[in-house]
């Protein structure tokens, strides 16, 4: 989901609560805090030699061991990101959450649903990959002497 698409879908429906499902199906609990709004830009070299470049907004979802009634509605998370466009180059970068259970980790915003009271929101999982499986003889593509080829990893 871009930050567009979730400013879209916020501001049709200010009044509605939030929820967001975690990939295990459990929930942030509902009385989350939306603490950072941030534009986060990984440069890196792939394992082939390839420089790359992803950039995302980042959601940091947290939430306060005594607040028990706190709700965050759709209509103030639209008036927060509209406070972050001064850090954010770009409407159509992807959103993630950051969420902290046991351990920190961000979730890329899949999909939403609209429901009487609330937006779901269904979070899923960040995965590792080999950028250049080509360069690095993963694809399977065979050489001219019938070899594999290899060379980064």
């Amino acid at each position: 989901m871009t930050i567009t698409e979730l400013k879209n879908v916020l501001e049709l429906n200010p009044k509605k609560g939030l929820r967001f499902i975690l990939p295990d199906y459990t929930t942030i609990p509902a009385q989350f805090h939306i603490t950072e709004v941030g534009h986060v830009r990984k440069d890196f070299i792939d394992c082939g030699g390839t420089l790359r470049s992803l950039s995302s907004c980042v959601l940091q979802a947290w939430v306060a061991a005594d607040d028990e009634d706190h709700a965050l509605s759709a209509g103030k998370l639209a008036a927060i990101l509209k406070l972050a466009g001064k850090v954010l180059p770009s409407d159509e970068l992807s959103v993630e959450v950051e969420f902290e259970d046991s351990y920190i980790s961000q979730y890329p915003v899949e999909s939403f649903e609209i429901h009487d009271d609330a937006i779901v929101f269904r979070l899923t999982s960040k995965h590792t990959d080999c950028l250049a499986k080509e360069k690095c003889g993963l694809s399977g593509k065979e050489t001219d002497d019938g070899s594999t080829e290899s060379g980064c990893c």
